[in-house]
């Protein structure tokens, strides 16, 4: 008795607490749209570095594997394509332990400049339930952890479900 108790006390601070057993969700936080006004990012845009890479966003949505947008330098973000990240390579940058707390998905929105190319391939991502374009990546470095929106000023970030499209 005292043993169902103890196991009943256990499960109830953990449901009260939002942990989990194992897997499943992360306390990723949402990350900042608010950012410069759309001539201040059409400035910055126009003032990359051209060269054979491209400018990544991450995109964390839960539960599923795409990696974020990547455009061309010089190019809106209109442009950008949803992508899967091909790592045989070179790992992700967030690819850390999946069960470590927060390991997954903590540099939403962060923006990189990515090295790499599209195989020609498309991937289905079952949770979204979208075929991608494949990315092999090759290298990537961070430009910016906060830069704010990335379509729109009035973008709306959700963790759950895709709301942030060209």
């Amino acid at each position: 008795m005292r043993f169902l108790l103890v196991v009943s006390s256990v499960l109830i601070v953990m449901l009260v607490s939002n942990c989990s057993l194992g897997g499943g969700s992360y306390n990723v936080p949402a990350p900042s749209m608010v950012g410069p006004t759309v001539s201040e990012r059409n400035a910055k845009i126009a003032q990359e570095d051209s060269g054979d890479h491209y400018i990544g966003r991450r995109y964390y949505m839960r539960n599923t594997r795409f990696w974020g947008y990547l455009r061309r330098p010089q190019q809106p973000w209109s442009s950008a394509k949803l992508v899967m990240f091909n790592e045989w390579q070179k790992k992700a940058p967030d690819r850390l332990k999946e069960s470590a707390p927060n390991a997954y998905g903590r540099d939403s929105n962060y923006e990189y400049k990515i090295y790499g190319h599209y195989t020609g391939e498309k991937v289905y991502e079952p949770n979204s339930n979208k075929f991608l374009p494949e990315f092999q990546l090759k290298d990537y470095q961070l430009i910016d952890k906060n830069p704010g929106w990335i379509f729109s000023p009035t973008d709306q970030y959700d963790t759950y479900r895709l709301t942030l499209t060209p």
